[in-house]
């Protein structure tokens, strides 16, 4: 027998009063109604009795086919889900599971729209996150860097739990919301600091909204315990400039290109918040890193993180290279950083100034400084070698990984001749 449509139906806490007529007409005439048992205080007696409850989604698979098999004629089965079926809901799992083309969704608002709406803050670039099966500390992560922040809250994870593990992170600069049982007659909006979330208590059906207070310079992470290729949150960046630093595998790759000994003379030219110059310090622990950098935000957040990660042997060197590097001694490794247009001109200058022996690094995000660094390094050494880094890191959403490409970028990195 041919499958029947299946109509995926989305449904509030306001119940089948606050759903379209199109919506409720489906409900009602369903000759199978498949559900969470969450949404039988959302239906009238008669329809509450007719619903089908399904206690995972595997389930709801398991029921649909089973249904295909015994209908006959096919019937018209009705599944009901909360708020938007795609959005982190129903519809993208048994859509996946079972076709997309005998599917049809008619969603209702999400609570995350409501949520939104009700605290008047828009979310077109708001990390969003269901924190049911989700690691907390990669959420933790995001919302460190994020403007704006939505979570489907768990019972696990309830919003005084995860106002607490934010707090505990350094995290404390964001207004909160808890928006419970939206919709429904009563609906609740709590609002107040991360420590006042932290603690109150609330019920299960609830939205946490996160709203940056002000761009100010993010606090860091927990504090590096590697070597070097500690995690980009672990380094106080300034807003809204957040990004621009060197991220973790960039940076391993370039400090080992380095040849970095424990007595090395280290120059981070271009340094931003200083985390490759930051690294080379804890590798030559005996030498000594100039770190470089012409804005006074930048220098001042280089000194910051060095006392934070307890490295004293590294120098923030404030003033536009190549002036800033005259009276610093001749380097024995260079790393030359940024992206601006004069970066061909920077590895030049440095070039000049690199001890014989000494390794030059550099990476660059266009061709364009590619083939103009490639040029200059390709005349003055025999073994200038290039790398195209792509790189994506895995994110856990719901059941499923997927990857987040960090731009890609170009490493260029040479030894200087003795002669």
């Amino acid at each position: 027998m041919a499958a029947g449509r299946v109509y995926i139906v989305g449904i509030g806490d306001d119940g089948v009063e606050g759903m379209t007529a199109q919506a409720r007409r489906l409900v009602e005439s369903a000759d199978v109604l498949l559900g969470p048992e969450s949404c039988l205080p959302l239906l009238p007696a008669a329809l509450a009795a007719r619903l089908q409850s399904t206690a995972n989604l595997e389930e709801l698979v398991e029921r649909i086919e089973a249904a295909d098999r015994n209908g006959s004629p096919p019937k018209q089965l009705v599944v009901l889900a909360s708020g938007d079926p795609l959005f982190y809901g129903t519809a993208r799992y048994v859509c996946a599971r079972l076709g997309k083309d005998r599917f049809e969704v008619v969603p209702h608002v999400s609570s995350m729209q409501l949520a939104f709406a009700r605290v008047k803050e828009s979310w077109e670039e708001a990390f969003l996150a269901n924190l049911a099966g989700q690691s907390i500390e990669r959420v933790i992560d995001k919302i460190r860097t994020s403007e704006t922040v939505g979570l489907f809250t768990s019972e696990q994870w309830p919003p005084s739990t995860v106002a607490q593990a934010l707090l505990d992170e350094g995290i404390g600069y964001f207004q909160a919301y808890v928006c419970e049982n939206l919709g429904s007659p009563d609906e609740r909006v709590t609002q107040g600091s991360l420590a006042d979330i932290a603690k109150d208590s609330f019920g299960p059906l609830n939205v946490m909204i996160l709203v940056r207070k002000a761009r100010t310079a993010d606090a860091p992470g927990q504090v590096g315990t590697r070597l070097f290729g500690n995690t980009d949150e672990c380094f106080l960046q300034s807003r809204p400039k957040r990004g621009l630093l060197t991220p973790a595998e960039l940076r391993s790759l370039a400090l080992a290109e380095l040849s970095l000994r424990s007595t090395s003379i280290v120059w981070d030219v271009g340094a931003g918040s200083g985390s490759v110059g930051l690294e080379a310090a804890r590798i030559a622990r005996d030498g000594f890193v100039h770190a470089i950098e012409m804005d006074p935000d930048d220098h001042r957040l280089i000194a910051a993180n060095a006392e934070r990660l307890g490295v004293t042997n590294l120098r923030p060197v404030l003033g536009k290279a190549p002036e800033a590097w005259q009276d610093l001694p001749d380097p024995d490794a260079i790393y030359v950083g940024g992206s601006g247009r004069d970066v061909a001109m920077l590895v030049e200058e440095a070039w000049k100034r690199l001890k014989a022996g000494g390794r030059l690094a550099t990476a660059c995000n266009s061709i364009e400084n590619l083939a103009a660094v490639h040029a200059l390094l390709r005349a003055r050494s025999s073994d200038a070698a290039y790398w195209m880094v792509n790189i994506a890191r895995g994110i856990e959403q719901m059941d499923r990984i997927r990857f987040e490409a960090i731009n890609p970028s170009f490493l260029i990195a040479a030894t200087k001749p003795a002669s």
